[in-house]
């Protein structure tokens, strides 16, 4: 299959018109990325578009990871995560953008909805308690357990939450979501040297969140340069 043919569909993607209102543009830019889905997934297998990440044009990379973030499943997991550290940056935010997708993704297709319908839900102890049962259901379901340490983490529960980020970080080790909410947790606990490590080593998956790169600063700059204090 032609990789051309991939590029020319990435490349009928709109761009913002100018002045032009915030609805107007989600419209479009949904209507656009559904019908490059459809494109996408008519034309080219996941294995196909994950071979094309290693494309030398950084153009075919981009349609590639954009690509497989709408279609693909956790077996390209580490290929997309691979591209975190592209040397072009668009192709590193639709990486982060695509694991994101990837990582909802990562069961059956009923147990994916479920979790989607959790992460929605305002209420705490219901949505503590499914989660809870989707986990007893589908207990190798990374971002379940991602899940369940956000909202821990909402409930200043830190210990729970930390215990979950480490083990959706088992299930899936370049979960930099789940690396950097162990930091946030060691944080609010003014564990600083033990936050410095956990955000450091979100960076190494993930060396594009600028806000957790700012926080590292500020850690090593109240702890000493090194963060040896």
């Amino acid at each position: 299959m032609s990789t051309a043919l991939l590029v020319e569909f990435y490349q009928q993607l709109p761009e913002r018109r100018e002045k032009e209102g915030n609805e107007e543009w989600k419209r479009r830019l949904r209507a656009a990325t559904t019908a490059y889905k459809k494109q996408a997934a008519g034309r080219y297998t996941e294995g196909t578009l994950a071979r094309l990440l290693d494309s030398t044009d950084a153009l075919t990379r981009r349609a590639a990871v954009l690509a497989l973030g709408l279609l693909g499943t956790m077996a390209v997991n580490e290929a997309v995560a691979g591209r975190l550290h592209d040397d072009d940056f668009e192709v590193r935010q639709l990486a982060t953008d695509a694991l994101w997708k990837l990582w909802f993704r990562g069961d059956s297709e009923i147990n994916n909805l479920d979790l989607q319908r959790l992460a929605r839900t305002r209420d705490r102890q219901k949505a503590a308690a499914g989660l809870d049962r989707l986990i007893a259901k589908a207990p190798t379901f990374a971002e379940a357990y991602n899940q369940r340490a956000i909202l821990a983490f909402s409930m200043k529960q830190y210990e729970r939450s930390i215990a979950d980020c480490e083990k959706a970080l088992e299930l899936n080790p370049y979960h930099f979501g789940a690396q950097a909410g162990i930091g946030q947790c060691y944080l609010q606990m003014r564990r600083h040297k033990a936050a410095l490590k956990a955000f450091r080593q979100a960076l190494r998956i993930n060396p594009n969140l600028d806000a957790i790169a700012e926080t590292v600063r500020a850690i090593e700059a109240s702890l000493g340069e090194d963060g040896s204090k």
